[in-house]
């Protein structure tokens, strides 16, 4: 089988023949991490160029039966958390010589990209990025015998291999922060409430008011979606009791939160409400912003991910291996500062609270 693009009729032999090697050299040339030597290669790719021959990558997955595409799922790309997390992933397994291949598009639980569409592309691999999509097609997927992650996000069953950060840990950091700047009320817009991000979030945060006694928390749902944030921003701060401390799951909405309690109640921040979010991406670092917000480590996440679906590849033993990661809640102007507990630690502030 020739494993070239056929341009104007070339193909691998004809390369072989311009550069006087073997069709075995031309094809370990186009091979990374194959053996050649570097005067062979130079022969080949100086043959290839006059002749205008590249690898033909599918043509080569049927020799080798790897395709090195990996497949990312997401359900949608608003929340600029998942851009930075592709640009990361495409640039981590271009460096493994991988490609990423996205789909998108799968808001509902219902809508799950079919698994049969992943199989058609022969993918090595898979990463479930999206808190919307069911359990179901990862399992399905790891039953094929193809590697799984799933990016921040975690399920109940054990069947596929998860990275995500300490979600729990990261809502009562929070809690402990809004507490120390001396709030009295507090609330929480909520993103999927199905989904093990969002529920950890509200544990911790719940967990830790509870604790210094506060029980009553303003609650609103807003799905990770902005116009359902402002919704849920307008319901909750237009209320004769609203609160003075707002936990909102995520920075995406944490922007439409902050737009709608200036410009249209016209509360200042923080001086009438202090506004958390979680990621540290985007907007959040944007000085008309300057979200408070519990980091995700997206590149130790990234990182993490690939490395499992590396060794798993590598060693065709799929073993659901379970990552968490630690955050920092960095601190800018749309919270009340506390008296102590904030650091400066790179240039950073972090709230780092006594007893840790």
């Amino acid at each position: 089988m020739d494993s070239g693009v056929k341009k104007s009729g070339v193909t691998s032999s004809q390369v072989a023949r311009r550069a006087g090697v073997s069709q075995s050299a031309v094809s370990r040339t186009f091979t990374p991490g194959a053996s050649i030597s570097p005067k062979t290669r130079a022969k080949v790719m100086a043959a290839a160029k006059e002749l205008g021959y590249r690898p033909n990558a599918i043509a080569r997955s049927l020799i080798t039966n790897r395709s090195r595409i990996i497949a990312v799922v997401m359900a949608y790309l608003e929340n600029l958390f998942y851009p930075d997390v592709l640009e990361e992933l495409g640039r981590l397994l271009v460096k493994e010589n991988y490609r990423l291949l996205l789909f998108t598009g799968f808001m509902d639980r219902d809508s799950d990209p079919v698994f049969d569409q992943l199989m058609q592309y022969r993918v090595d691999g898979i990463v479930l990025a999206s808190t919307s999509l069911s359990s179901d097609l990862s399992e399905e997927c790891a039953a094929a015998g193809i590697p799984v992650v799933l990016f921040n996000r975690t399920t109940e069953r054990d069947a596929v291999s998860s990275v995500t950060t300490r979600n729990r840990e990261g809502g009562r950091r929070v809690a402990e922060f809004l507490l120390a700047g001396g709030h009295k009320r507090f609330g929480y817009i909520s993103g999927l409430e199905s989904s093990s991000t969002n529920r950890d979030r509200f544990a911790g945060y719940k967990e830790a008011l509870a604790e210094a006694g506060h029980t009553e928390i303003v609650y609103e749902v807003a799905n990770y979606d902005r116009a359902e944030a402002e919704e849920a921003a307008r319901k909750m701060l237009s209320r004769p009791d609203r609160p003075d401390a707002l936990f909102v799951a995520n920075d995406h909405m944490a922007v439409a939160v902050m737009d709608v309690a200036r410009h249209e109640l016209g509360l200042s921040i923080p001086q009438d409400l202090s506004i958390v979010g979680y990621d540290d991406v985007g907007p959040a670092r944007w000085t008309s912003y300057g979200i408070t917000s519990m980091s995700q480590p997206l590149k130790r996440m990234v990182e993490a991910t690939v490395s499992i679906l590396m060794e798993q590849i590598s060693s065709g033993e799929i073993e659901a291996e379970h990552r968490v990661l630690n955050g920092e809640l960095i601190v800018r102007s749309s919270a009340r500062l506390p008296k102590t507990g904030v650091v400066e630690v790179e240039g950073r502030r972090i709230f780092k609270p006594a007893k840790s």
